[in-house]
């Protein structure tokens, strides 16, 4: 039988993230005893919420000191809890968090760690894992032998985790947190600018037909920008763009001041899993869709019948012109139509 061990950040307010809550249904294999650890400040009240669970042992790391992001005090905790529920499979979400600081934790343990896996089963009491490889274009099945074994799961892979809270056991671990690292602040865009939301129930992709000369011979940047902003903040939609777009910027060319390369999506950028997508002035080549492996409905707007969309891409295209079709969709949602 596998000792698993769930590992989760708590949250402000004693509370677990939605990618938290999905490796934790993910952790909960039928033939496996489940162990729940929590680190942060609230991490008793975030074990109360889950009470309900599969766990039999709820194991955690509290203090301020534990609240910020930084590698010492967090491979310090996650080594200490996993030490403590004797575990042989540490499963947590694949946070940037988590990311950082569990590699250097399964070094110690001398244990083996497999980053961005999409799914975990078991099969004959031996949990299988499932990964993509080379750019999302081939999907891996495997196991592994070592233990302690380190899986950090893929957000928006699998349904998170719901369940009745309760009162939950809770055994401290006294975990010193020396670091050389102080956090001073946080800076962060305002609300209103921001436009990656990996929660999203909607991804909105910009293409570079945004920025090219439009039907009277003129390129319009700064209104196709303030277009997409508007939608953005009605919506609350995420922004993607195309490599050809978030490339412009070093070329010379006019751009869109809202899109970086943190936007772009595509075989060299991000494969985010919203429920839906819409593709805006791009042409949906192949090396920008498998970007959009995991969108579950894709809708594309392009003035080309026969662009790459057409091409089974995309379940419904609309050929059109995407200024006419951005402006009359902004003013329906600004009407709360």
């Amino acid at each position: 039988m596998e000792k698993i061990l769930f590992l989760a950040h708590v949250e402000p307010g004693g509370s677990l993230g939605k990618a938290a809550l999905e490796a934790l249904a993910a952790a909960g294999l039928p033939g496996g005893e489940l162990t729940v650890g929590l680190v942060g400040p609230g991490a008793a009240a975030a074990a109360n919420r889950i009470a309900g669970s599969r766990a039999v042992r709820f194991l955690v790391v509290e203090g301020e000191a534990f609240a910020q992001s930084r590698y010492a005090s967090d491979a310090a905790a996650a080594e200490a809890l996993a030490r403590a529920a004797g575990a042989s499979l540490i499963v947590a979400a694949h946070t940037s968090r988590w990311a950082r600081a569990l590699p250097g934790v399964a070094a110690r343990l001398h244990g083996r760690i497999d980053t961005h896996v999409t799914h975990i089963a078991e099969v004959n009491g031996v949990p299988l894992v499932t990964r993509w490889f080379y750019r999302q274009r081939m999907e891996g099945v495997l196991t592994r032998s070592e233990r302690p074994w380190f899986v950090l799961l893929e957000a928006g892979c699998g349904p998170a985790w719901s369940g009745a809270p309760g009162s939950a056991e809770v055994e401290s671990l006294a975990v010193p947190a020396a670091s050389r690292t102080t956090v001073v602040g946080r800076r962060a865009p305002q609300a209103g600018e921001q436009t990656i939301r990996p929660d999203a129930g909607l991804l909105f992709v910009a293409g570079a037909g945004w920025t090219k000369k439009q039907a009277d011979g003129t390129a319009h940047p700064r209104q196709a920008e303030q277009l997409i902003l508007d939608f953005l903040r009605a919506s609350r939609a995420s922004l993607g763009g195309s490599k050809s777009l978030v490339d412009q910027g070093g070329e010379g060319q006019a751009v869109l001041t809202c899109m970086s390369h943190l936007n772009q999506i595509g075989q060299t950028g991000s494969t985010p899993r919203h429920p839906k997508g819409l593709a805006t002035c791009c042409h949906g080549e192949e090396p920008h869709v498998v970007g959009w492996r995991f969108i579950t409905e894709r809708r594309a707007v392009n003035l080309d019948p026969n662009c790459g969309w057409a091409r089974g891409k995309a379940d419904i295209l609309y050929v059109a012109d995407a200024f006419q079709v951005m402006e009359h969709v902004n003013r329906l949602l600004c009407a709360g139509t």
